[in-house]
């Protein structure tokens, strides 16, 4: 039974929307997911209530019920040697992660109102003019934390099914920078070259544009983990898995898809 990946990594400081989220190499049985779960040692600062939630068969997230409060410490320890994943492999290895939470860093976008006002620790630092997805290709609602960030990345309308011929009026392809990313299926917040000057209009297909000062700010002060809510858009929420949208999911649904249910962390 070997991993695929577990974030975030080890020793770094995330946002206070972070899963611990673990993918597995091959799949997990079912009839394995409670013992693979109570193997996991979940260690805080603080106690924190919580609960581990399979989003498929190779992927087990834990989130607490609510944000994590910002410098709390976290050190979870896989104990997967001679575990079993239902499908007659066997972990080998322990896995460990610390790593702490960092000022609570809030952003939320109103679709509707062309605006995003961020949070640093429960007081707002800026607000800034935004457009988000337009009728036809809108922006996820919900809350997606940020996954990752780059100083440019090119975009495609071809990589995310959009349009791949370059007659069509969506087409697109650009190397834009400032790329605040918060889901795997292509939602950035940045800066774009088409809608320079955003606050007035639906300015794209799906990414919230900011002005090219703003972006750079925005990019600066973002780290993975960062909550990024965004209303107004008539798309609905993000998938959980989309990233780390784990709080796009109910409570009680996360609760459905867990093995051992919700639990206190020992400090």
């Amino acid at each position: 039974m070997l991993i695929d990946s577990i974030a975030p990594l080890d020793g770094t400081t995330v946002g206070v929307a972070m899963p611990i989220s673990i993918v597995f190499s091959k799949p997990v049985n079912v009839s394995a997911r409670q013992d693979i779960e109570q193997h996991i040692t979940v260690a805080t600062s603080v106690p924190v209530q919580g609960a581990w939630h399979w989003f498929s068969d190779r992927r087990v997230d834990f989130r607490p019920t609510a944000f994590w409060a910002s410098g709390t410490t976290v050190a979870m320890v896989a104990h997967f040697n001679q575990v079993g994943d239902g499908n007659g492999r066997y972990g080998t290895n322990a896995y460990t992660r610390t790593f702490t939470i960092g000022d609570d860093i809030e952003t939320h976008v109103y679709v509707d109102t062309h605006k995003t006002v961020v949070t640093k620790n429960g007081q707002v630092i800026r607000t800034m003019l935004s457009d988000a997805g337009n009728p036809t290709f809108p922006t996820w609602d919900g809350t997606m934390a940020v996954v990752g960030k780059a100083a440019s990345v090119r975009m495609t309308s071809c990589s995310v099914g959009i349009a791949c011929n370059p007659s069509d009026p969506n087409f697109y392809d650009l190397t834009l920078p400032w790329d605040v990313e918060i889901t795997w299926s292509g939602t950035y917040l940045h800066y774009s070259t088409g809608d320079p000057n955003p606050g007035h209009s639906y300015g794209s297909h799906g990414c919230v544009h900011l002005s090219l000062t703003d972006s750079q700010w925005f990019y600066n002060l973002s780290k993975p983990g960062d909550p990024v809510t965004i209303t107004g858009s008539p798309r609905g929420l993000a998938a959980g898995d989309n990233g780390y949208a784990d709080y796009n999911v109910s409570w009680a649904d996360w609760l459905a898809g867990s093995g051992m249910g919700q639990f206190t962390t020992p400090v």
